[in-house]
């Protein structure tokens, strides 16, 4: 095959995922398909088990077959939990049995996360996709089968299931719909919007889909959408399947994992080098991804200190794991550790954070992780992270080696940067190193309890977690003080300082009547620092000034040292005043700037209103602190102070800064 033929095959099975993938659900249709790197998902058919990148399977030396699935690909195994919810689902949708008849205890199956609005995971079995594990707002979980699994489940199911009749099979093959005039049978009852297989005359699968009428309207009308059909095939007898387990993929794979250990291990071993001249440690979460890095880097031989940074907002399962993992294999453990109210001593100002909105991520992970690398590793450090392109469209773009904008003296290196979620199972899997039990509780990654980046689908799963209560009594206590109603809180609408229309869109489609009420609350205290501005030509001066106020008084002192950054303080703290070049800050929140320069006032006046929201608003994080190579600033009583002394007024640690990004809102002229 030439490669431009090769590329246009490529392309045209592009070009089928696309509009397979726009058929399985009104969520996906405009989310367009994610390529992050090679899909390197194979499937021995003889010994019925996934193989990653081979065309030759490990273990019997027979042919591997690429797996039709969605990018990115990142395919993952199927948990104990996930093998019984999906096997619950299918027997309330199907009839029971039904779920055993799709996924056997005695074969292995993937799981495939793919674009969705809150939760979607392909499942794949016997080397295809067979059904989509699909969370709706607003109604949960639900299992939208394949052509091919519907076989499967055919020799079990008992309800769900519209015969057609002769006439409506080629039209269904032609991607249409099924139309009342051609149903000819309707087991078992159902609602419209549930999901359905429909049979050819002889009783095989012939097509998946959505009823669009009850079974009691179905069974009586003579026109209109019977069933929305998503997927169809030409009816098949069931493919027959090998047993298979776990062992027998780590056989399969031994080859490629051979490969890949080397690699990481040679590129460990040439960073290590590279960077004698500084410390080594492996950044540890408590993660899969961190631990296989971990591994790595001693088959490397090395016996490097784990870092891990405990936001305070860790699952005590993690916490526990990590110290487990410390016992069970001799790790000296370096600890970073948030204050104690780091996160909930600063939700009072900042408010719940949100996807657009990640405050916590400085005061909880950014600020400790800088303060420990400047007491530990203060002449820097090289970490090597979990990090994987398969991740995110940013972890895509980002280099195996970089210098961390946000810790300086630190140099990240990732070993794993192109391995799938496959790659470090089995790679898990074949060390015997135990993991964080909650991937086994069906969280695919594992971070903070209450991370509003989390889908729906997670946070369901975490709900009942113990350290989820005072989260959400926070939640509830702040809707009402805000106005808003329950379902704020109910249906994660926190997770956004702006909720997506799509989000709201499909919550309407989902609850009858739903609406989302805000009331006016009643005032709470001062609220974050505001400045209101009037600028304009000033006869007085025959210059440009503006003039403006702070939203309440303001602590000259500490504003007068933070100051520092932006240049040079003149302080009349006596009468009341500071002032950096021509902008002057007055001690009952009053400022003034003028020049001639318009433009150059404005930009001098922003650099001071920062300044002062950095001052008022210091959560105490400490992130400027490793910013500043002249050791300038200190923290002071949980505030952040500048030794105008030693102070270049460089400006390199004004952000980034929680106070700043979060906790004000820039003035507009």
């Amino acid at each position: 095959m030439s490669i431009r033929t090769g590329v246009r095959a490529q392309d045209d099975i592009i070009r089928r995922m696309q509009e397979s993938f726009n058929r399985e659900s009104y969520t996906c249709r405009n989310m367009a398909l994610v390529r992050l790197g090679k899909m390197h998902l194979r499937w021995c058919q003889e010994c019925n088990v996934p193989v990653l990148e081979e065309e030759v399977c490990g273990r019997c030396g027979g042919r591997t077959e690429a797996v039709n699935m969605t990018p990115p690909g990142d395919a993952r195994p199927g948990f104990e939990y996930n093998l019984d919810l999906v096997r619950d689902l299918l027997d309330q949708q199907f009839g029971p049995g039904s779920g055993e008849a799709l996924l056997p205890h005695d074969q292995v199956f993937v799981m495939s996360k793919v674009p969705g609005l809150d939760r979607l995971d392909e499942i794949i079995s016997n080397g295809a996709v067979v059904a989509t594990l699909r969370y709706d707002l607003g109604i949960g979980w639900r299992v939208l089968p394949r052509v091919k699994g519907a076989a499967h489940i055919l020799k079990k199911a008992s309800k769900n299931l519209v015969v057609a009749d002769i006439g409506a099979v080629e039209p269904i093959l032609g991607s249409q719909n099924l139309m009342a005039p051609g149903v000819g049978k309707v087991i078992g009852d159902f609602s419209k919007g549930e999901e359905v297989i429909v049979l050819d005359p002889e009783q095989r699968a012939l097509a998946t889909g959505v009823a669009r009428m009850t079974s009691d309207e179905m069974r009586s009308a003579e026109r209109g959408v019977a069933v929305k059909v998503r997927w169809s095939e030409r009816p098949a007898d069931p493919e027959p399947r090998n047993t298979a387990d776990w062992q027998k993929a780590l056989e399969a794979n031994a080859n490629v994992m051979r490969r890949r250990v080397y690699d990481g291990r040679d590129f460990v071993l040439r960073l290590v080098e590279q960077y004698k001249e500084i410390p080594q440690v492996v950044s540890f979460s408590g993660g899969k991804d961190s631990l296989a890095c971990l591994l790595l880097t001693r088959e490397a031989g090395l016996d490097l200190p784990i870092f891990f940074i405990d936001t305070g907002l860790e699952f005590p399962e993690t916490v526990e794991y990590v110290h487990q993992l410390k016992q069970e294999l001799g790790l000296n453990l370096v600890i970073g550790k948030a204050d104690d109210e780091a996160f909930f001593g600063n939700l009072e100002f900042f408010g719940p954070p949100g996807k657009d909105y990640r405050w916590c991520c400085k005061t909880n992970k950014l600020g400790p992780t800088v303060k420990a690398i400047v007491e530990h590793y203060p002449d820097g450090v090289l970490s090597f992270i979990g990090q994987r392109r398969y991740e995110s469209e940013q972890r895509a773009n980002k280099p195996r080696v970089w210098h961390n904008p946000w810790t300086p003296g630190q140099i990240g290196a990732s070993p794993i940067q192109d391995w799938t979620s496959l790659h470090v199972w089995l790679y898990i899997f074949q060390s015997g190193v135990s993991y964080n039990p909650w991937y086994e509780r069906g969280l695919d990654r594992i971070g903070c309890f209450l991370c509003p980046a989390s889908d729906m689908a997670e946070l369901s799963l975490v709900h009942s977690s113990p350290s989820f209560e005072r989260w959400e009594g926070f939640l509830k206590s702040y809707a009402e003080r805000k106005g808003l109603g329950p379902e704020w809180v109910e249906h994660g609408l926190w997770r956004w300082k702006k909720v997506p229309p799509s989000v709201i869109e499909e919550l309407k489609r989902n609850i009858p009547g739903f609406e989302i009420t805000r009331k006016e609350g009643p005032r709470t205290g001062e609220g974050n620092l505001r400045l209101r501005m009037q600028e304009g030509f000033s006869p007085c001066t025959l210059g440009f000034s503006i003039e403006g106020a702070f939203s309440r008084d303001l602590d000259l002192e500490q504003v007068s040292s933070v100051l520092n950054m932006v240049g040079v303080v003149d302080s009349g703290a006596n009468e009341g005043w500071c002032a950096v070049g021509n902008v002057t800050v007055f001690r009952e929140g009053a400022v003034i700037a003028k020049g001639a320069d318009q433009e150059k006032i404005r930009r001098d006046l922003e650099k001071v209103r920062r300044a002062v929201v950095k001052a008022e608003e210091c959560v105490g994080c400490g992130v400027c602190i490793a910013r500043c190579k002249e050791g300038a600033l200190v923290l002071t009583q949980g505030r952040i102070r500048v030794e105008a002394n030693i102070c270049t007024h460089c400006g390199g640690c004004m952000e980034p800064c929680p106070a700043i990004s979060f906790g004000d809102a820039a003035f507009d002229f």
